[in-house]
């Protein structure tokens, strides 16, 4: 018999139905939450990712300061230059875009690939990535016609630093070239690309010269191609930097200075102010502003000359008998009588070693004036072992010998003034007594920078300030210390340099038309007895290093000259002309006077102007 179940009065569970209705309300809350969590806590970020799909912040490069000379003539500059650069997102097939700039540029493919990972790693998919330098313009030209062709790629116009005066200039300004790793991470206001001064004024004034990058909101479309452009920073363009320096008398000064290898200093005494600065032999700075190839590395590197040493600042030299000038200081400070003499005989034995002068047969008597106007040495000798090594020491530092000038230039030497401590430490030797002798005539261990001895000059002019080297015009005058000489010395000391110049060793710069002074200075490189041979005869890394330093007064106007010419030999016959030369550029022809100046040149009218 079957049994019959009716369905009247059935009732679902509802345990059920309350399970599908909470479930439902559960979906729309958490869509609900989900909602608002992404309208209203992170509308405004995704808002910004929706708004940064279709824009783009493009930096834009502020142009670098350019440099002049003190009479505005351009020293430093900027070129447009072009490169090309990927926006790795807006490529579709990178391998082959890299392969096509290859094909465009030339560059190795291996090394393009190379240089795009290391790099992609530093910059943001969605930036302007470096793919290729120092394009042609010729070459962009062609580019453009196809460029549309292979999305994310675009040539960029960029400002490359040029030199027109190449050498002249080159160890002053230095040059620019791209932000190391080691610049990138230390400076967050650099990108990768960017330029920046690795040498000279370039690398010190950076700052100054660099500017400030302005910023472009570009819009583009789905494949990345431009639809409109707005500024929302201009760029803020570098500081133009007048120099002291004259480019006229630094062509000149080179001139003078040749072929040899060597320094000219040019300063004004009583301001500090540079107006030459030369140094033998140079290179082309705007080598550095491109690729640099191996080949032009190797040239510089291996150039037995060292044309990148910056002779005037870099390179230390015994100074010759140019010290004397601070000698002549030093013995009147320690109460020796300028008219007491020393006889010489042409050598003074000391012990078991014999120190000679350099006249073999000797000068007879010597007072301290007619020891600088014919640079005796015995007379250097015997004054030199009676103030002893300790005053020495003491009083060349005092005189700015021994430190770093302070010129706005990087790895200023500091040159050396050698004493019993220091030879203890750097050899574990007492000093003996020989070696004061060897510094007095400066020889031996002493070692000083062409700067640093036309600052030393210039302050016997300038009432004994040590002032800071120049090299720009609006620069304040700065000053680092005073010499320990005293007027009525320094009258003294400047009066024997008149005299040397009118009827001494340093008689290769006088002229009538003017006040001039001068000390020569013949320093020796190696002990092979060949000092006595002609200058012809002897190899060139062993001849003597050859100096000159002198002053000039004329229609107002008074400079500082000082030359040392590498390997020159003597002081008087190789440096000599050169200063001349260097004075001729400043004061004209020899005999040219202006109207408006008065007629110098007389004995006592140059005493007077010294005094």
């Amino acid at each position: 018999m079957a049994i019959e179940i009716g369905t009247d009065g059935y009732q679902p569970p509802r345990i059920g139905l309350a399970l599908l209705y909470g479930l439902t309300a559960a979906f729309f809350l958490l869509f609900v939450l989900r909602f608002w969590y992404l309208q209203m806590l992170q509308g405004e970020y995704y808002a910004q990712k929706a708004n940064d799909n279709r824009t783009r912040q493009e930096r834009v490069y502020a142009t670098r300061g350019i440099i002049l000379d003190s009479r505005g003539t351009l020293l430093a500059e900027n070129r447009p230059a072009y490169a090309l650069t990927l926006i790795r997102e807006d490529c579709p097939d990178i391998p082959a875009t890299l392969a096509q700039v290859s094909q465009w540029t030339g560059v190795p493919l291996a090394a393009l690939q190379t240089k795009f990972q290391q790099d992609a790693l530093r910059v943001k998919s969605f930036q302007p990535q470096i793919i290729a330098t120092d394009i042609p313009f010729e070459k962009v030209t062609e580019i453009e016609q196809s460029i549309f062709q292979w999305p994310g790629l675009s040539v960029e116009t960029r400002q490359r630093r040029y030199y027109p005066s190449g050498p002249l200039f080159a160890h002053i300004l230095g040059y620019v070239a791209d932000a190391s790793e080691k610049e990138l991470k230390a400076d967050d206001k650099l990108a990768l690309g960017d330029i920046v001064g690795k040498q000279g004024l370039e690398l010190v004034l950076e700052k100054r010269l660099r500017g400030t990058k302005g910023q472009n909101r570009v819009e583009v479309d789905v494949l990345g191609r431009q639809l409109n452009k707005n500024q929302e920073a201009p760029p803020v363009a570098g500081e133009n930097i007048t120099l002291s320096l004259d480019s006229e008398l630094q062509r000149a000064a080179s001139e003078a200075l040749g072929d040899e290898a060597g320094a000219v200093v040019v300063m004004e005494p009583e301001t500090g102010k540079l107006r030459a600065l030369v140094t033998h032999p140079a290179y082309d700075n705007n080598i550095f502003t491109t690729t640099l190839s191996r080949e032009d590395w190797a040239a510089l590197a291996d150039d037995p000359r060292y044309p990148l040493q910056n002779r005037a600042i870099q390179s230390v030299y015994p100074p010759g008998s140019v010290w004397k000038l601070m000698m002549a200081g030093l013995f009147l400070e320690q109460k020796i009588d300028p008219k007491q003499t020393v006889t010489c005989h042409g050598q003074v034995i000391l012990g078991t070693h014999t120190f000679r002068c350099w006249r073999g047969g000797g000068h007879g008597p010597m007072n301290m004036m007619q020891s600088l106007i014919n640079s005796c040495d015995v007379y250097y000798y015997e004054m030199a072992q009676r103030v002893g090594i300790d005053n020495l020491e003491r009083f060349a530092k005092a005189c700015g010998f021994g430190s770093p000038t302070g010129i706005d230039l990087p790895h200023e030497r500091s040159g050396l003034v050698p004493g019993r401590q220091w030879k203890q430490r750097r050899f574990g030797e007492p000093w003996q007594r020989g070696e004061t002798l060897n510094i007095s005539i400066g020889q031996g261990f002493t070692l000083v920078t062409p700067v640093q001895m036309a600052v030393f000059v210039s302050a016997l002019l300038n009432e004994g300030k040590l002032l800071k080297p120049s090299l720009i015009e609006n620069e304040a005058l700065e000053e680092r210390g005073t010499l320990p000489i005293p007027a009525s010395h320094r009258a003294f000391i400047l009066e024997s340099m008149r005299v040397t110049a009118e009827s001494g060793t340093a008689r290769r710069v006088y002229r009538p038309d003017a006040v001039m002074g001068g000390k020569t200075g013949t320093a020796q490189v190696v002990r092979l007895g060949e000092h006595r041979r002609k200058k012809n005869e002897i190899s060139y890394f062993h001849r003597d290093h050859a100096w000159f330093t002198a002053w000039g007064m004329k229609d107002g106007k008074t400079y500082v000259v000082v030359v040392m010419v590498e390997h020159g030999g003597g002081g008087s016959s190789t440096a000599g002309p050169i200063v001349a030369k260097v004075f001729e550029a400043l004061f004209g022809p020899v005999g040219h006077v202006s109207e408006a100046a008065p007629r110098s040149g007389t004995r006592a009218n140059a005493s007077a102007a010294v005094q």
